[in-house]
């Protein structure tokens, strides 16, 4: 009977395409895909996409606009030291939750669905773009109508609305999004530059330049809202709606098509039969339209083709919501991540797939993979049979919620059921939890800490300060690898996969609260904490999560200390009581003093106190950030931060700072906040607050705001679009950048820093929300009202000319004094109070009055004097370059010392960005380096960039950027571009003509070039030549010396020289090389020589190559470029290589001789007779002759003899009995072998016929004197080695072979053990009657079958034996494979890798085992078979079930027969199961069993 795999009716009709779970293999570089954004890192944004698959989108992707911002915040960032970043704020905005949100859905680009970051390991992993002209791909101006929809990401914030980047190519057509068409559910800070919004098209402007854009959900998410006048199909994007014409209805998905002869296709997933049930065939008729949303696009089709979704939330972009106590809410809401159902009834069963089951909430079904059913494998689900059928009720658990699809996706698995954890987000920070020891973690400062299994999949960190209360002098004698210990959970970071424990068993056995967050604080809260860091002022203390406080010097005891690492250490645990602490700020003060202190007396002074009072206070304390005070008449005590010292700049607070010490009185604070339940007072000192707490103008309240009055204030917070200003008790105003003065908008922050103060003028107020609007006065106000100051007097100038600031115009020529030499600049000054600054760029006028072009200030000595003119002013605190009326208290003059300028009438135009020209030459000056760049001063106010590439035209220079190209080093460069409105300015280092014009054209064999390194793997390099070059570095052509052709040597961006040895600019490829003797002219020889398809090769060429592809044929090898050479099989190996194309990969080195040059075809051959001169053939069966001397190694050892692979041979092994072992009697040979010793034996006889050898190992076979011929390393009471020692008899035990073995393969690079050493015939020629061991049947074949039909192999003797018998034939199925077949348990697995399907190699890998009675092997071995063996491959598996039976009747118990004959029905035929089960009863005898088994039989089918 022939078994054929079961196909469910319903499923063999149908497309396969609506079939579930096909999406991500129809995904591919290119696709586009709708999703909803799932989870959001610091680094990357998680999408959820069709068919419960995710997909990743880094932080670069999601728009151009954040990418130049992280790139422009990078550059600064890595400044020298004469230049600050004016961006180092902006820092903390770059949060990727402010230009997405969870839930939003986006149109996204699939990158790539493999992730190939380890070398040699692929593995599944979507990366997604997000950027307009990715996720906009393919369409054009034309397709762009009303209706249809584009992802755009913010260009700028506009007062009306956004300018919109929607990246369409060849292409000017720009998006705006007005605010009234911005939807309420997007906060609008999270619409700012960078980010990216799904929108739809509502018309375009006049000019048809610009689209009108909307993304209120309304107009978006209404199906009925789609293109109608769209011309191509190639407005159908996935986001869009659309109308389908239904053309084929099945149950499980639709078919139809869009504008006549789109195809479109909705899954069983998105058409609603699998999770909600849907009843598709009465739902919809063929014929019929309905609205549907696309949802992903198949280019890989041979026609156009779309996925579609019919799924409500899906048709309305918005998330899947179900309802709770009458409320709307989300699935997760109802059912968290981990959260166990007691009864998960089946609804439906997708065999081969999975169940859909009702997990009790309305409208959101759960979906269990196949692979989560149950723990181990499962083949199959019946709709109908089996526990998992319909209606069958299951606990299960959530492990996830996919809320693209709206299903939970949940496990049935009992592991996964019982197990406490199954996310580091599901771990409580501060539960207790039990933990094993997974190891000892070992730093360069010795012992680092623990790791500790929590549970399966997550282990956590205990620090070193964690674990233990007290330091342990050698931790690792306390603590082992399994060791069970008791922790604390510190902290988790899910986004990091990070869990920090504590061991101290102070916190441990606790009772005290695991406080982590400041809602769960209250002053005078007593908690234990662990000090991380002990400074001169205080302490750091760490609690819980990222929960930190300060524990001032003042507040660590009652009396005096002056020295707290006297008193306190790293690690150790303290007691303490809160203060103080606000959680806007993030400050947290704690004590080790007694709270009680805070008695009556303090509690009415607190409560007197008032926003807006003027005090004094003396100085207990001061830290970087903060004065610690305590308040004159009350003793209360209060915090004055460093930021409100003064109403003056960063430096002149600082320097304020540094003139307060303890015990200090200070006066004139004003009390800028008071909370009573936190005991927290906060102070000013600004004078311009303290001005407005006199005379009652300090607003705190909304209520003292009023319209158009003229307040105080300072800068709390900045973000791209407005700053925000706060006054007393928090309140808040926005300042919006439309009401700030012009000149403020270009400037980095606008020009401001936090804690800055201002004065504002109240615009708007909003008493409901408690919403303040602020502006800046207007410049002609705020000039009236400033008296005119006296110009500043030049004290001690250099020139007499130059007696106030204003003599100093633009053009001014005068003397200067250098001050200090920088790498960039010269520090002068004019007089005492006016300085100066000449950029390195103001100083040469060309190249040849450089004396050192690595030190151009070389030259420069502080107190020198020189001749300057005044360029203008330039701004310290943000380096720019501003006209001679912008002076401020941060301004210093920007002067030139260039002779030109020096000895000119007038001032010279300076060099400005417009006036730069393509292919100009200029003199650079480098002011930082980058990874990649290096950025340069061409004068005080144009900055370019120069590639790493364009840098020199010496390769040696760009291994080390930063060496090479010190801060203030000269450049001769050229202008490759200007892109001015970036205010970018490409260059170039190198001589004309170099790489960056360089284009296909141009490219000439024999060329070598630099190269950058773009791209690795194991097989090639990748490098990038220019812009528009790029080509591979194959293996042959990495080195001269193949053995160190290793492709992952490099490193990415790494600067390489290459040549170019064939180009094809027809099609655009190159071979280029890397090897020395190419690109060095080296002199070093040449091992491999190089192989192009000019070079002549002659027949008897010995080369080496890398093989190519291995096929059936033979193997195909790369010996260069497209020269490829066959080896045909037959020429692989002298030796019979049995399963060949294990011995060969893909990229393997080897060595042949060129044999055949035959019609322009190379053939080799790697056969070692014809390869190396000196071969020696190996010796076969035929060249051993009885009485020879050979050598060898022991393969395996048992009782009654030693198996041997004998050196030189072809595979020969032989078998030498206990009995010929020594001169005297053996009884156990395991006594005096052991695997892998080296012997040398006698041959004592040779069957040819049957292939056996039997060796001997006596001495006295070698008393001639011979044993000098061979050096083997023997024991001195063994083997060939033994001194004398009495005959033995023969053994008893030892069967009537004599000791022979059959000649069979023998692995002399390996001494693993092998299983069994099973004697091997030739299998009868009518064919295999069955495979039989120990006496039984396996496969219970034929019952007539002739009972001497089976060949005869002799049995392994066992323990058992007493008398000798006729060995009993053993027919393996396997012999038809080779001659000598598997004689291993290495063997059968090599075999079961190329062949796992097999029924035969299983039954006979079973009976192997079963030749040593190992059981409980061969039963693993059939589970094994079971679990391997394809589901379609029915008839193999009932071959294995048959055997498995088999051996159950034969060695097992009833019970295990009945549990298997069971199982064997519920997956095979069961009438062919109990007829095959009848016949194994009768052939083994059991005539009584099988009578009333068939009796059974018949009653049930007849």
């Amino acid at each position: 009977m022939t078994l054929k795999p079961y196909t469910p009716r319903c499923l063999r009709a149908l497309p396969h395409e609506i079939l579930p779970a096909k999406l991500l293999q129809r995904l591919v570089k290119g696709s586009l895909v709708l999703g909803t954004i799932c989870g959001i890192s610091p680094l990357e944004i998680a999408v959820a996409l069709p068919n419960n698959l995710i997909g990743h989108v880094p932080i670069t992707a999601i728009s151009e606009s954040l990418t130049q911002r992280l790139q422009a915040l990078q550059a600064n960032g890595e400044k020298g030291d004469g230049e600050e970043s004016g961006d180092e704020n902006n820092l903390d905005d770059i949060d990727i939750n402010r230009f997405v949100h969870l839930g939003q859905y986006v149109r996204a680009y699939v990158v790539s669905t493999i992730d190939e970051s380890v070398a040699g390991k692929t593995r599944r992993h979507i990366e997604l773009s997000l950027y307009p002209a990715h996720a906009n791909s393919g369409l054009s101006e034309q397709d762009i109508v009303l209706n249809s929809t584009l992802m755009a990401s913010v260009v700028s914030v506009e007062d009306h609305g956004f300018v919109m980047d929607i990246g369409i190519s060849d292409s000017q057509l720009k998006g705006f999004l007005p605010r009234k068409q911005l939807d309420p559910s997007i906060p609008e800070e999270n619409v700012q530059p960078g980010s990216v919004l799904l929108c739809i098209v509502t018309g375009k402007a006049a000019s048809g330049k610009v689209v009108q854009l909307s993304t209120l959900v309304d107009r978006l998410g209404n199906p009925k809202h789609f293109p109608a006048e769209a011309t191509t199909i190639d407005t159908f994007l996935p986001g869009t709606a659309a109308e389908v014409l239904v053309s084929e209805v099945h149950t499980h998905g639709l078919v139809g098509k869009v504008m006549g002869h789109l195809d479109v296709t909705a899954d069983i997933v998105h058409s609603g039969s699998g999770p909600d049930g849907a009843d598709l065939v009465n739902q919809y008729k063929v014929g019929s339209r309905v609205k549907a949303r696309v949802i992903c696009n198949f280019p890989t089709a041979n026609k156009p083709k779309l996925g579609i979704s019919l799924l409500p939330h899906v048709l309305s972009l918005k998330p899947k919501t179900t309802t709770k106590d009458g409320q709307e809410v989300l699935p997760t809401d109802v059912l968290a991540h981990s959260a166990i159902i007691q009864e998960c009834r089946v609804e439906r069963v997708e065999p081969g797939i999975g169940l859909y089951v009702n997990v009790g909430v309305e409208g959101v079904s759960g979906f269990v993979h196949i692979s989560r059913v149950k723990d181990g494998k499962i083949d199959t689900l019946f709709e109908n049979s089996g526990p998992y059928k319909i209606g069958s009720v299951h606990p299960g658990r959530v492990v996830g919620y996919n809320s693209f699809d709206g299903v939970y996706l949940l496990s049935l698995e009992k592991s996964v059921l019982e197990q406490p954890f199954l996310r580091i987000e599901d771990i409580p920070i501060g539960a207790v939890v039990s933990g094993q020891v997974e190891k000892l973690v070992v730093n360069t400062q010795g012992f680092g800490g623990l790791i500790v299994k929590i549970a399966e999949g997550i282990s956590g960190l205990v620090p070193e300060m964690h674990v233990s209360d007290v330091h342990l002098q050698h931790p690792e004698k306390k603590f082992r690898e399994g060791m069970k210990v008791k922790a604390r959970v510190l902290s988790t970071n899910p986004a990091r996969h990070q869990v920090r424990l504590t061991l101290k068993k102070t916190l441990v056995n606790s009772d005290a609260p695991a406080i982590k967050s400041y809602d769960e604080l209250a002053v005078g809260m007593q908690a234990f904490g662990t000090i991380v860091a002990v400074l001169q002022h205080g302490a750091i203390v760490q609690f819980y999560g990222q929960l930190r406080g300060f524990l001032p010097v003042s507040e660590m005891s009652e009396a005096y200390i002056h020295d707290p690492k006297e008193h306190f250490r790293v690690g150790q645990t303290v007691s303490i009581y809160v203060l103080s602490f606000d959680p806007e700020v993030a400050r947290l003060i704690v004590s080790c003093k007694d709270p009680s202190a805070f008695g009556l007396e303090k509690q009415l002074a607190l409560k007197k106190l008032q926003v807006g009072d003027v005090v004094s206070a003396k100085v207990t304390q001061k830290t970087e950030d903060d004065v610690f005070v305590e308040l004159i008449d009350s003793s209360l005590k209060a915090i004055l931060p460093v930021g409100h010292l003064t109403d003056k700049s960063v430096n002149k607070t600082q320097a304020a700072l540094k003139r307060i010490h303890v015990n200090q009185t200070l006066t004139e604070l004003v009390v800028l906040e008071k909370n009573e339940g936190r005991r927290s007072i906060i102070l000013s000192h600004k004078p311009s607050l303290v001005q407005a707490g006199k005379e009652g103008k300090l607003i705190s309240t909304v209520d003292d705001a009023r319209l158009g009055e003229q307040v105080p204030g300072f800068v709390r917070n900045i973000t791209a679009s407005a700053a925000f200003v706060q006054f007393g008790s928090k309140l808040t105003a926005l300042l919006p950048k439309s009401l700030m003065p012009q000149d403020w908008h270009d400037k980095p922050n606008f020009g401001l820093h936090k804690y800055q103060s201002l004065l504002v003028k109240i615009t708007s107020i909003d008493k409901e929300l408690g919403r303040l609007v602020v502006a800046i006065p207007s410049a002609a106000d705020q000039e009236s009202k400033k008296p005119e100051k006296p110009a500043d007097q030049a004290v001690n100038p250099l020139d007499e000319t130059v007696t106030t600031m204003a003599d100093l115009t633009i053009g001014k020529l005068t003397k200067a004094r250098v001050r200090a030499v920088k790498e960039t600049q010269l520090n002068v000054e004019i007089a005492d109070n006016i300085q100066g600054r000449i950029d390195v760029s103001q100083i040469f006028d060309k190249w040849e009055d450089i004396p050192d072009p690595r030190r151009p200030l070389k030259r420069f000595k502080p107190k020198d004097i020189i001749d300057v003119r005044v360029l203008g002013i330039h701004d310290a605190r943000n380096h720019r370059f501003l006209p001679i009326t912008h002076r401020s208290s941060h301004a210093v003059l920007e002067l030139s010392a260039k002779p030109s300028d020096v000895q000119a009438p007038s001032l010279p135009e300076p060099l400005s960005l417009e006036k730069i020209e393509v292919g100009s030459t200029h003199l650079a000056f480098v002011n930082n380096v980058a990874s990649n760049y290096l950025w340069v001063n061409l004068s005080p106010n144009v900055r370019g960039r120069i590639s790493a590439m364009e840098a020199s035209d010496d390769l040696s220079k760009l291994a080390n950027l930063e060496r090479s190209f010190p801060i203030g080093c000269a450049l001769k460069v050229r202008v490759l571009s200007v892109d001015k409105e970036k205010s970018r300015v490409d260059l170039s280092a190198r001589t004309p003509g170099a790489s960056h014009e360089l284009t296909w054209d141009m490219i000439e064999q024999g060329m070598v070039l630099p190269a950058k390194v773009t791209k690795i793997n194991d097989r090639q390099v990748i490098v990038k030549l220019s812009e528009s070059v790029a080509g591979p570095v194959h293996l042959p052509d990495l080195a001269d010396d193949y053995d160190e052709a290793n492709p992952l040597s490099h490193s990415k961006f790494e600067i390489v020289r290459v040549a170019v040895v064939e180009v094809d600019k027809s099609n655009k490829k190159l071979r280029l090389s890397m090897r020395p003797s190419r690109v060095l002219n080296s002199s070093l020889p040449i091992k491999d020589r190089e192989i192009t398809k000019n070079t002549k090769l002659q027949v008897g060429d010995i080369i080496r190559g890398f093989v190519k592809n291995v096929s059936d044929k033979g193997l195909f090898v790369n010996l260069g470029g497209d020269v490829v050479a066959l080896v045909k099989i037959k020429n692989l190996s002298d030796s019979y290589l049995k399963d060949w194309k294990e011995h060969f990969q893909v990229d393997q080195l080897v060595k042949g001789r060129i044999i055949s040059l035959a019609d322009g075809r190379i053939e080799m051959s790697l056969k070692q007779s014809v390869v190396e001169k000196d071969y020696v053939p190996p010796i076969t069966i035929s060249d051993l002759k009885e009485g020879q001397t050979v050598t060898g190694k022991v393969r395996k050892v048992e009782e009654f003899g030693a198996f041997i692979d004998i050196d030189g041979s072809d595979r020969l092994s032989g078998l030498c009995h206990r009995s010929e072992m020594a001169d005297r009697m053996v009884q156990d040979a395991r006594t005096l072998y052991n695997e892998g010793d080296r012997v040398k034996a006698r041959v004592l006889k040779v069957d040819v016929e049957n292939k056996r050898i039997n060796l001997g190992l006596k001495p006295s076979y070698f008393k001639d004197g011979d044993e000098d011929d061979v050096d083997v390393d023997s024991d001195s009471d063994a083997g060939a080695a033994l001194n004398g020692g009495a005959d033995s008899d023969s053994d008893e035990e030892m069967s009537d072979i004599g000791g022979a073995l059959v000649v069979g393969e023998s692995d002399d690079e390996s001494d693993e053990e092998k299983d069994s050493d099973i004697e091997m015939t030739e299998a009868p020629e009518e064919g295999l009657i069955g495979l039989e061991a120990g006496g039984f049947d396996w496969a219970a074949a034929n019952l007539d079958a002739d009972d001497h039909g089976n060949a005869d192999v002799a049995e392994v003797p066992s323990k058992k034996a007493k008398k000798r018998r006729e060995p009993q034939g053993i027919v393996d199925k396997t012999a038809e494979l080779d001659v000598n077949g598997p004689q291993t348990a290495s063997d059968f697995e090599r075999l079961l890798l190329g062949q796992p399907d097999s029924s035969e190699l299983w039954i006979a890998y079973m009976a192997s085992q079963m030749q040593v009675n190992d059981l409980s092997s061969a039963r693993q071995i059939a589970e094994r078979a079971l679990k391997t063996i394809n589901i379609r491959e029915e008839t193999e598996k009932l071959n294995v079930w048959i055997a498995y039976l088999n051996l159950e009747v034969a060695y097992g118990t009833d019970e295990t027969v009945q549990e298997v004959f069971k199982r064997a029905c519920t997956y095979n035929d069961d009438r062919e199961v109990h007829e095959r089960l009848a016949s194994i009863y009768i052939q083994s005898g059991k005539y009584k069993v099988s009578l009333s088994f068939v009796k059974v039989a018949f009653k049930i089918y007849c």
